[in-house]
Formats: structure tokens, sequence, C-alpha cells
């Protein structure tokens, strides 16, 4: 969503144009919130008129695929071709290729990924869509990859398996058929925003499994054989519903007071004093969060209504529906550390950067993984200083916390100390990360980062560059830690 109204702009169907001009919204943003609610309704006639129970799993997928294709034609025009090309493509490979499948799945969707971005860069130059069809190609090659890694690892099970700690219970024994291929990349429920699932996950939703298996291991299976229900998501879709509607809302008034551009105005960066334009910074990046927090929190709600999502119960004893949940709002507002908001902050593209990278690297995996991120997201240089950035800081934060935080848990107050001052410290390390992802280009992005004096470049480095040479001055025994290292991941 933008807060500046463009109401014409659309590369697909131009029949909501009458709704864009009387809301003044652009026309992309409102052909997608007319898909996503849409998908809410089918969402919840799926989970009712097609459930397993009644309908054999074929259709189940020809219907989450067909549901799928109509809402990227309808929102993206002719510019869907390249998400059919990527799709089909990439299954190509997943039949043909008898090794390395999960390599040839990395190039083949990361290397069209990166093409369509940079064409679309070209295209549109800084003045691109907000909603465009790049968000869906990103998506997919997430699942392209997920998969190709999972059915390589399946296969790899039982004689050389490169992860140490491959969750067996996602590895993939055969390759899919065509449809279920099709479903898993293309389904309804995550072709407009995500998030990525892992493909056992979902051929188990199809198929019925999803909730009952779940149900098993909390050792429910026998209730709910006696009354025939499984637990309802209705309460969990009505809150992801309130809690989208306020996110909106606040998202749609907040921009209009805090607009990121205004921290690379020439006058303001020249006139304002440091503390303000920081503070400034601080609030207009807050105010940015509540339009992911709306399409992620969204996006669950329709999975949830299909009846995708059961993780199991809670420590309170109720059903729990965040198997695929994106985000965890409390966690990325309340964070005391770098790590604990970035595994709040689009959880899934975290997972899948896990298992497709940081896994799997033999060496500079904090760094590797970064880069991988920052090309998922595009080609534009500010998604690479954003990046680039977090290096330093995560591998600083990881130093003040293991060498500073022992000192501050034995008093509740100096714990609450402790934690007041790091989320501070991290909020702020997450606002000077963040901006160049917001700007996008590099002269913004160069005229902020001078503003700040580039403080949180100087620190970080500078308690690395400290950390390193206290380390080399007073060694360690580096086996036995190494050694406790390894047992610890196994």
């Amino acid at each position: 969503l933008s807060s500046s109204p463009q109401p014409y702009q659309t590369t697909g169907c131009a029949c909501l144009h009458p709704v864009s001009a009387l809301l003044g919204i652009p026309l992309d943003q409102v052909n997608f919130l007319a898909c996503q609610l849409f998908a809410l309704a089918a969402a919840f006639w799926f989970r009712l008129y097609l459930s397993p129970r009644r309908t054999n799993p074929a259709i189940r997928h020809a219907v989450a695929t067909l549901l799928g294709v109509a809402f990227v034609v309808f929102c993206f025009g002719w510019y869907s071709v390249h998400i059919f090309i990527l799709v089909f493509s990439s299954y190509l490979i997943m039949i043909q290729a008898t090794t390395n499948l999960h390599r040839y799945s990395m190039i083949m969707a990361m290397g069209y990924l990166t093409i369509c971005q940079a064409s679309r860069a070209i295209i549109f130059s800084y003045g691109i869509l907000s909603t465009d069809f790049s968000g869906p190609l990103m998506i997919i090659t997430q699942k392209i990859t997920t998969l190709g890694f999972q059915v390589h690892d399946g296969k790899e099970y039982g004689r050389q398996l490169d992860v140490s700690n491959a969750c067996v219970e996602l590895l993939c024994s055969s390759k899919p058929s065509l449809i279920e291929y099709l479903s898993y990349q293309l389904s309804f429920l995550t072709i407009l925003v995500g998030p990525c699932s892992n493909y056992k996950d979902y051929m188990e939703f199809i198929e019925g499994h999803h909730v009952r298996r779940r149900l098993a291991q909390a050792n429910c299976k026998k209730s709910v054989e006696d009354n025939g229900l499984e637990p309802s998501p209705k309460r969990a879709v009505v809150h992801k519903l309130f809690v989208s509607i306020v996110c909106l809302v606040l998202f749609l008034t907040l921009t209009k007071t805090f607009p990121i551009a205004y921290n690379t105005d020439v006058h303001f960066v020249s006139e304002a004093p440091f503390l303000y334009r920081l503070i400034y910074a601080f609030f207009s990046v807050q105010a940015a969060r509540p339009k992911f927090y709306f399409a992620w929190t969204f996006a669950d709600a329709i999975n949830n209504a299909a009846g995708y999502g059961f993780s199991g119960f809670d420590e309170n004893g109720k059903a729990s529906w965040d198997l695929i949940s994106n985000l965890n709002i409390l966690g990325i507002e309340t964070a005391t550390s770098f790590k604990t908001f970035i595994d709040n902050w689009n959880i899934q593209t975290g997972v899948w950067l896990k298992c497709v990278c940081y896994d799997r690297a033999p060496c500079y995996r904090t760094a590797l993984t970064f880069i991988l991120s920052a090309l998922w997201h595009g080609v534009y240089p500010g998604y690479y200083f954003t990046f680039i950035t977090g290096i330093p800081i995560t591998m600083a934060a990881r130093i003040v916390r293991r060498n500073f935080r022992p000192y501050f848990v034995s008093s509740p107050v100096l714990k609450f100390g402790y934690d007041v001052t790091t989320w501070a410290a991290t909020q702020l390390s997450i606002t000077y990360t963040v901006m160049p992802f917001l700007v996008l280009a590099v002269e913004p992005t160069v005229r902020f980062y001078r503003s700040m004096y580039f403080h949180i470049h100087v620190i970080s480095i500078a308690i690395v560059i400290t950390a390193a040479a206290v380390g080399r001055a007073k060694p360690r025994p580096r086996q036995e830690h190494h050694s406790n290292n390894n047992v610890k991941a196994k």
C-alpha cells in the first residue's frame, strides 16, 4: 500500500478503476486488496465445502491452482507470464534432474528472479508499483528452492545428507506430480503475499492430515475421533483480521505524519539537530512497519480460514494457528537484540534462508545469508546497503550479549535496566539499518548515513575489531569450544 494516491496505475485488470478513483488509492493496490478479500471468502468456502472429508485431493489441488492463476492474471496482466515461466521451467528441472536437483533449482529460480528484478528496475526505475509481479515471484522462488532441497535431502537421507540438522519429517522421498507441484506453487492462499511453507505441510493440509497429525502429537486424537470435530480457526481468523484493520489504519495515518522521504530532505538534514533527526528516523520507520504487519497478518488469516496453519496447543491449552505465521508483532516491538528482531520479522523467509544457505554454507555463514537475502529482495542499491550493514551489527550484537549480559541477570533491577538499554539500542540499530531498504537509491542512502555520522557502522565495526584483537591477545582452548558447538548443533 502507498500513502500517496496514484489512482490509475496498474499492470493488471482495470475494471476497478472507478473504485480506485473514488478512494484515491492506486489501482494496483485496489486490485490487490480485492483479491485478498476474495481469497478470504474463498478460504472459508474451501474449508467448509471442499473439505478433505467430502472432496478428492485432486479437486482441492485444481481449485487452489485455478484461483491462484486467476488472481495473478487479474493483478498483473501479461506480467503474470513470468510467474508461469518460472514455475513450469522449475518443474521440468524437478522431473529431469537425477542429481544436484537443489543446485539446479536454486540457479534457475534465483537467476530468473534476478533477471526479472533487474528488468523491473530498468522499466520502472524508482517509480515501481507497490504491488507488482515481483512479489509472487519472490515467494515462488522460496518454494521452488525449498522443495528442491527437501527432495534432494530426502534422497540423500541415510546415505550422505549434507545438512546436519535436517528435519526428517519434512524430507520428501518422491517428486510431486504436476498438479501437486502447481497447487503448491500457485495456491490462491499464498500466491500474492505468501508465506512460503513446507511442501509436506501443504500436502497434509490438502489431503486432510494437517490438523489430525498435530492433534495426535498433542495426544488429542481420541477426542477428535469421538466427536468428529477439529479445532476451529474462527477465533484466530477474527483476531488476525482485527489486527490487520488496526495496522492498516495506523499505516494510512502515520505515514502522512512521518514520511520516510523527509529523512533525506536536504534542508532537514542540514538544519535539524542530530538528536531530532535520530528521533524522527525512529518514528518514521515505526510508521512504515504497519504496512508489513497488515499484509502478513491478513495473509495468515486467509490461510487459517482455509484450515491451514494449525500448530498444536499453547501452554494454556488453546489452539494455536501460527504454523506459517510470518511475524510476531509483540516480539518485534519488544526485541532486545538484533537477532530477536530478525527472528520475529518475516519469519518464513528467515526459515528459508536458514534452510538453503545458513545451515549449508561451509564458512562466512552470516555474511552469505545476508547477501542472499539482499539478492532475493532485488537489485536496488538500498537493499544491499541494508543487508551488508546488518553483517557487522549482527556480529557486534553477539559479542556484546555474550560478554556483558551475564553481569546483569543476577538482579531484577539490573536486568530491567539492561533490557531497556538493549531495547533502545536494538530499535535504533534497526532504524539505521533499514533506512536504505526504504529509500532504495544510493544518493539518499549516503545522505542519511552522513547525517547520522555513520555512527552505527563505526561502533559495530570497532566492537568486532576489538573483540578479534582481544581474542588474539588472549588465546582460549578453541578445540574444546568447537567440539561443544558441534555437539549443540547436532
